[in-house]
């Protein structure tokens, strides 16, 4: 044979490559030139696939928003929900705002509702998320949001007023249920994105932020346009229901992608093909990780407190507090005065900070590991729940009111938006960063669950600062 011909494998390295590729763990003797080679290098080098025009980007991003954009638009909807428990008739007893009985108990319990089983769900599911697969915990709970607005949709066409209790009851067990279907989607949303990288979980709770922009634009819109509270509502819930569809057929093409099997430790880190024989493969015991619980607090408990403690002075005031404050000059003749200074201010200026400050961590982040900082940070937010309770908030019957400008209130919300967005956003993309990678989605299912409770402890919270006022 002639000795010119290379038979030496395709895939092999060669002679020539040696100087480049050489291995760090070659072990040398002082005295010769004879080198030990100790094999700790995978035949093949790691690949990541790429994220072709941040398809998966953008897919997370959508799902960020979808876990909360639903919600939006069912409280958006307010002047709905006013005229469909509306008084019928004049026997009936209002209340000192000129509400029946319905219309005046309808947001506390509709508060309930959804705070009680989220929270619930939210602690639970870090513990059985591994027996149940992504992706029936997905679209499963996707599918489900979808179905109950479709029905609430179809309620809109729906004469209720001859069942107005039937109706109240239902709007209830639809609200329990949409909420826990919101639940299991954000922990599933979370556990997986956290083994992406932070780009994605920037991405996916920056998300979360739009669902407000765009809910309060819908609502502005909705004013300007001087529609009635049925259309309104009509358009807040088919609005809805084209997201949640979008949803599911993206989630569905990103679980196809060879990127998100790659990242969800659906495929392996090495090449496919492999020199070792298919028996010895099967020899071989795969590494079984146990998941300590205890463990993963003791890591992430600090980040845990503080997006907890964020969330808990948030819904202290927000939007319990900030839908009560009214303009200085409230009653002037002006439209932005009388009608849009709530809905812009309260709704959209808060949504936009606190969306800008999610962006912001994303190229900021600072101070990373460095838990006692956010947990500082967090500490000082503190000082808003004053802030905003001695703003222009009506009616009030013990506290002052002692920041009168307009202005000043403006930029107290955005402040209060800003710092929220950011404080919520270094957390998440933090804490898959300090614990090992078969840790990132328990991990980040814990996160969600801190942030839920802290929406549950807000809310409660708030009923006892509006009688404060």
């Amino acid at each position: 044979m002639d000795s010119s011909v290379n038979t030496r494998p395709l895939l092999q390295r060669s002679d020539t490559d040696s100087d480049f590729d050489e291995d760090p763990a070659a072990i040398r003797t002082e005295n010769n030139d004879d080198v030990i080679i100790k094999d700790t290098k995978p035949l093949f080098n790691s690949w990541e696939p790429a994220d072709r025009y941040n398809t998966g980007y953008i897919i997370f991003y959508i799902l960020g928003t979808i876990i909360l954009l639903p919600w939006f638009f069912f409280i958006t909807a307010e002047e709905y929900w006013m005229y469909k428990f509306r008084a019928l008739n004049t026997n009936v007893t209002l209340t000192e705002k000129g509400r029946s009985e319905l219309q005046a108990c309808f947001t506390s319990y509709m508060t309930i509702a959804a705070t009680v089983p989220s929270t619930l769900f939210l602690i639970i599911n870090p513990l059985i998320n591994h027996k149940i697969s992504l992706n029936v915990r997905m679209i499963g709970s996707l599918v489900t949001m979808l179905v109950l607005f479709i029905v609430t949709t179809v309620f809109v066409k729906i004469n209720t007023d001859s069942w107005q209790y039937e109706f109240f009851v239902l709007t209830l067990i639809i609200i329990v249920a949409l909420n826990v279907a919101s639940a299991i989607l954000q922990s599933a949303v979370f556990g997986v994105v956290g083994r992406f990288p932070s780009r994605y979980i920037a991405g996916t709770v920056s998300g979360q932020a739009l669902g407000g922009i765009m809910a309060a634009v819908a609502e502005i819109v909705s004013l300007w346009l001087g529609a009635s509270p049925l259309l309104s509502a009509l358009v807040y819930f088919i609005m809805a229901d084209a997201f949640i569809v979008i949803s599911i057929l993206s989630y569905i093409f990103l679980a196809s992608t060879v990127f998100f099997k790659f990242h969800s430790k659906e495929l392996p880190r090495q090449g496919s093909i492999q020199y070792e024989p298919v028996v010895e493969l099967e020899k071989e015991n795969p590494i079984v990780r146990e998941i300590c619980y205890t463990g993963i607090l003791k890591k992430i408990w600090v980040h845990g407190m503080s997006l907890w403690y964020c969330f808990v002075v948030m819904f202290c005031v927000y939007p319990s507090i900030t839908v009560l404050v009214k303009s200085m000059y409230e009653g002037n003749g002006s439209a932005w005065n009388d009608i849009y200074f709530v809905p812009v201010v309260t709704f959209l200026f808060y949504s936009m900070s606190d969306y800008i400050g999610r962006l912001i961590s994303g190229y900021l982040q600072w101070p990373e590991k460095r838990s006692w900082i956010i947990g500082v940070m967090s500490l000082v937010r503190t000082a808003f729940i004053p802030l905003v309770m001695l703003c222009n908030a009506q009616p009030r019957h013990h506290l002052p009111v002692l920041i009168t400008s307009d202005w000043y209130y403006i930029a107290i919300i955005i402040i209060f938006g800003l710092s929220n967005g950011y404080l919520a956003n270094i957390t998440f993309i933090t804490v898959p960063k300090i614990v090992a990678p078969h840790e990132q989605e328990v991990a980040s299912t814990m996160l969600a669950a801190f942030l839920g409770v802290g929406i549950a402890c807000g809310s409660g919270i708030s009923l006892l600062f509006v009688k404060l006022l």
